[in-house]
């Protein structure tokens, strides 16, 4: 996962910004495994998303997934695709 980065700016300043980064729980805390350009004592809000290796939420996104298809592409849709090219 790269580094996302949303910034919103006011005046020129940069105010409000949103770095996507991965981390490492250890021992109680959270250690990021790259830099982060903060200042010190920097107040931020955490947001956090487990790793690859979460088969609960494959699972809930898989059934998710199927669940959408069942809908999605069904033979009684292809009326609204043969209304739409005409």
């Amino acid at each position: 996962m790269g580094k996302g980065i949303d910034c919103r700016e006011n005046d020129g300043y940069a105010t409000d910004v949103t770095v996507a980064i991965r981390a490492i729980y250890e021992g109680g805390k959270l250690r990021p495994l790259e830099p982060l350009e903060l200042a010190e004592n920097a107040v931020v809000h955490i947001s956090v998303e487990t790793g690859e290796d979460d088969t609960e939420r494959k699972e809930w996104l898989s059934q998710g997934q199927r669940s959408l298809m069942g809908v999605w592409d069904n033979d009684a849709d292809d009326v609204y695709n043969a209304l739409l090219t005409q």
